[in-house]
């Protein structure tokens, strides 16, 4: 009982911390300080969305027993090589940002140089995927590291005294909706291969089939609660920033939004706690970037060992490394474009999942789907269809503008 305790308590963290990265943290500071209040309805978007998507993948990935890349191949013969192109492709791309993100966390907590910072960040993630016991240290790390994020960022949003009600009011009535943003937001929280953290968690360590299905829906619904949590009390602390009429510097370069906001909240004391906060989230979302993507090559080849995947693992970190310290591109802008990258990915993978719960029942020991999740999963993916298709040209955009 312990050890099923731990692996799902493991896979929501895994779940909400991959979510909650550093790209998220720069979207959100970005946006709440273009838009105000009017992003609360983007947050709320982004939640229900990931309920809709998370759940949907989690029981489907857990009853067929197979990663996304393997059910995509067996409901739709070729499929799953194009999603795992795709997630991988998003994955490393995400995963330079995230460098990217420890770098600037560093810079901000000791005064360290960006690249150094990302350097270092990206030296400990491999030294723990070449231990000996990387799947511990890996479960301990991110649960450890979702409880420092969460009582950090309630304190900043705290002490920055959030219009509460009207954020509340414009969670429901939105002064102004962007679908560039929302797919942006939900590309950084749901998107690429965040969408599968989870699910293939819970399937390397054998919570799967009918049997596990309920405690599998409750810990997908956990995850959930507690990323939004976080989305929202990150947006509050921002706003608390925003409505009093500070101006967060946007240009791009070495500005960083978040950081502005943080060291307005609190002074000094909160731009460390920001550094520690993104550098946190920035770690956590390099690991389960480099898991969740070198988990999908599996389709590949099947019989790869754990320990090969953690040396695929640590060459994928060390790739994402290599392209970090080449590429010019400031860090907070990538951030915000590969977020708006994988939300185009998201549609896609989600399509052939929910074909598979609707057409392929065979694949779950012919256990009855629920009709109102399938539903509900149709109309969630039509809409990030659309909102894909609808910001295309905004979201390729950010790197230009």
């Amino acid at each position: 009982m312990g050890s099923r305790r731990a692996s799902l308590t493991a896979a929501v963290f895994l779940m909400a911390t991959s979510a909650i990265g550093p790209g998220f943290i720069t979207q959100t500071a970005t946006f709440t300080s273009t838009l105000g209040a009017a992003f609360a309805f983007g947050i709320l978007a982004s939640i229900l969305i990931d309920f809709v998507v998370q759940l949907n993948i989690w029981r489907v990935v857990t009853l067929t027993r197979m990663r996304a890349s393997d059910l995509a191949n067996a409901a739709l013969p070729g499929s799953g090589y194009l999603l795992t192109v795709l997630v991988v492709i998003g994955g490393l791309f995400f995963n330079i940002g995230n460098i990217g993100g420890t770098g600037l966390g560093l810079n901000v907590l000791v005064g360290l140089d960006p690249k150094w910072g990302g350097l270092l960040s990206a030296l400990f993630a491999l030294g723990l995927f070449l231990s000996r016991r990387a799947g511990v240290a890996f479960d301990r790390l991110v649960i450890v590291a979702g409880v420092v994020m969460i009582a950090l960022t309630v304190y900043v949003a705290f002490v920055s005294s959030p219009p509460v009600g009207e954020a509340l009011r414009q969670t429901v009535f939105p002064d102004q909706v962007d679908f560039a943003t929302i797919t942006t937001i939900v590309g950084g929280t749901v998107g690429g291969y965040i969408t599968y953290a989870g699910a293939h968690r819970l399937l390397d360590k054998g919570m799967t089939g009918p049997e596990n299905l309920d405690a599998v829906s409750r810990a997908a619904l956990t995850g959930i609660a507690v990323t939004g949590v976080m989305r929202f009390v990150l947006f509050l602390a921002v706003l608390g920033v925003v409505a009093a009429g500070t101006q967060i510097d946007l240009s791009g370069g070495s500005a960083n939004p978040a950081a502005q906001a943080f060291e307005a909240a609190a002074g000094t004391m909160g731009l460390q706690l920001f550094g520690a906060i993104l550098w946190v989230a920035a770690l956590t979302s390099v690991i389960g970037a480099a898991y969740t993507s070198v988990s999908f090559l599996t389709v590949f080849k099947a019989d790869m060992s754990e320990r090969a995947r953690d040396i695929a693992t640590v060459a994928f970190i060390g790739v994402s490394l290599v392209l970090y310290l080449v590429i010019t591109t400031p860090p907070a802008k990538m951030l915000v474009f590969v977020g708006g990258l994988n939300g185009l990915i998201l549609p896609i993978g989600f399509s052939i999942v929910l074909y598979a719960a609707w057409a392929r029942s065979d694949l779950m020991g012919d256990h009855r789907y629920p009709r109102w999740l399938l539903g509900l999963g149709v109309g969630v993916c039509a809409l990030t269809w659309h909102m894909g298709y609808k910001s295309i040209g905004p979201i390729f955009a950010l790197l230009g503008g």
